[in-house]
């Protein structure tokens, strides 16, 4: 048996960093995708007709059946073999990009990225598990982890940057058909470079586990997005979220007690495994929460156009990637505690130097300084917590511990959107409130509630008052630019007050890291010491003194 082993290795290893540079690309379309689409939603709703619904519905069909799968398709990557999963995922997301590109209505788009999300939910899990099934050394390991957490902070934001360009130059389908030379460069490579790997020993379908994880994904990523659509006490939302609780608590029950358990419930024994999913899920929450309240800044109250925001939004994601591509070796020197704990704190003072210095009309320079350290925190934290939970599975569980880890980014996400949207909204409520006695419905019906519903609708209000009724010329109206100013002004405090709850998120993910996380990286399996799994970046050469892991 060990010759085999050896002999399985050295066919590896010569393919194992083209192998990665595939696996990146097949990440790519999924980061992409998360983002080039929100610059488009306009162009789609003048093109198509969309409502503000239909396009909240473009976006989250997508979300839901993404989150509410991730699980199950990891699952079935560890049974069937994870390339395949990723070949076909590949395939099935250009499918249906083509068919989301060429859609001639919002029913049609709106079916085509609830596809999509299907697509992606095969993709994500199995690019993080290849990567850990693919490298068997653990200092190249952590080094591969660090490559992907880069990429994905890539694709983070290349999307807007990519989307505002091609808006500039093509249609908003164009945002889809970019999808295709990606997806084929992704498959060609991956068929080539990638080697097959799966559970061997893997337990008979856990049924029951897969029903009940995608509806408790599934009620609780809705329950979520509607939150931040109609309030933490709609009933629809509470309804949702108290059932996603029944059943989650329900699948935790049932995997504890099942042999063919799809999650083992062991895994959450494990400080390094549940501690980082506890910070990943903080740091999205931060991310995608400034990422939301950011774009808009730029665009609605700083006046910037889609091209020109995502310029802007650019040095985040340069800065992520960067510095998660250097933190396997920073790790390698303090260990991944101290790396990860260190990176929320930097990345909490970035969220805290933006929310003392956001507002309306501020120059770009002042908020870079803000940006720069934040993102500097996440890229650095990014990859240790990754690597934690990676690093704590034992490999041929690798799709379901890449999909947690998927799970609770997607969920932080959209945690960080309602949340801080909600918090937002509520202080951009307030403050224009004042307009109301400028506004009577009498005299500009439904005004107010056009301001009071988005900052959008506020300038929109006030371009209208500027417009002379009888010629459609400009003219001097005071009132619209007392509109104007007072609605900039409540949207740059409701940011700098969702930063300062940001910054509060990510002290708090640092605190978890320095108390819960091990210093080293330990897996409660035997099998995983006989791997060289279990062990921190800079603990490598200590294999044989951790084989006895498991206490």
């Amino acid at each position: 048996m060990e010759p085999k082993k050896e002999n399985v290795e050295k066919k590896k290893r010569p393919n194992r960093w083209m192998g990665l540079l595939f696996i990146c690309v097949s990440l790519l379309v999924i980061s992409l995708d998360n983002t080039i689409l929100n610059v488009a939603l306009p162009s789609i709703s003048t093109d198509l007709g969309a409502s503000q619904s239909d396009l909240q519905w473009i976006v989250d069909s997508y979300i839901l059946v993404f989150a509410a799968l991730l699980l199950t398709m990891g699952s079935v990557g560890d049974r069937i073999g994870r390339k395949r999963v990723l070949q076909f995922g590949v395939i099935w997301f250009g499918v249906f990009s083509l068919m989301a590109a060429l859609s001639k209505s919002t029913e049609t788009l709106i079916v085509a990225r609830a596809l999509l999300g299907f697509g992606g939910a095969m993709i994500m899990p199995a690019t993080l598990s290849l990567v850990t099934a693919t490298f068997d050394d653990v200092k190249e390991r952590a080094q591969a982890i660090a490559l992907w957490a880069a990429i994905f902070g890539l694709g983070i934001g290349v999307g807007p940057l990519l989307g505002g360009w091609l808006l500039e130059h093509y249609e908003w389908n164009s945002v889809f058909f970019v999808n295709l030379p990606v997806v084929a460069a992704a498959l060609i490579g991956g068929h080539f470079f990638l080697e097959e790997s799966r559970d061997e020993h893997a337990p008979s379908p856990d049924y029951t586990g897969v029903l009940l994880s995608i509806a408790a994904l599934f009620l609780l990523v809705y329950g979520i997005i509607e939150a931040g659509v109609d309030g933490w006490e709609a009933a629809h939302v509470v309804q949702s979220l108290i059932a996603a609780g029944v059943l989650l608590v329900l699948f935790g029950i049932w995997e504890s007690r099942a042999s063919n358990a799809m999650l083992p419930m062991f895994l959450f024994r494990n400080p390094s495994f549940t501690g980082a999913n506890v910070a990943m899920t903080l740091m999205m929450f931060g991310m995608f929460g400034a990422f939301f309240a950011m774009s808009q800044l730029f665009q609605s109250v700083l006046g910037y156009t889609a091209l020109q925001a995502g310029l802007r939004l650019f040095p985040i994601s340069v800065v992520i990637m960067i510095t998660a591509g250097m933190s396997a070796r920073v790790a390698a020197r303090l260990g991944t505690k101290l790396t990860g704990g260190l990176g929320f704190l930097v990345a909490a003072t970035g969220m805290f130097i933006l929310s003392q210095t956001v507002e309306a009309g501020i120059a770009y320079s002042k908020l870079l300084p803000g940006m720069i350290v934040m993102s500097a925190g996440m890229g650095t934290a990014m990859s240790p917590a990754t690597n934690s939970i990676m690093g704590s599975v034992p490999r041929r569980k690798a799709g379901v511990g890449s999909a947690m880890n998927d799970t609770t980014r997607e969920v932080g996400g959209a945690l960080g959107v309602a949340v801080l949207g909600t918090l937002m909204n509520s202080v951009y409520l307030d403050e224009v409130a004042s307009l109301q006695a400028l506004l009577p419905a009498d005299q500009a019906p439904g005004a107010y509630e056009a301001v009071s519903s988005s900052i959008q609708g506020a300038h929109i209000v006030a371009q209208r008052m500027s417009l002379d009724p009888a010629t459609g010329a400009l003219v001097n109206n005071p009132i619209a630019q007392q509109i104007v100013d007072v609605a900039n002004a409540a949207f740059a405090n409701g940011m700098a007050e969702a930063m300062i709850i940001s910054a509060v998120v990510m002290a708090v993910a640092a605190t978890i890291v320095f108390l819960v996380l091990p210093s080293e990286i330990r897996c409660l399996e035997d099998e995983c010491a006989e791997e060289g799994y279990g062990l921190s970046v800079r603990d490598s050469s200590e294999l044989e003194a951790v084989s006895a892991v498991g206490d």
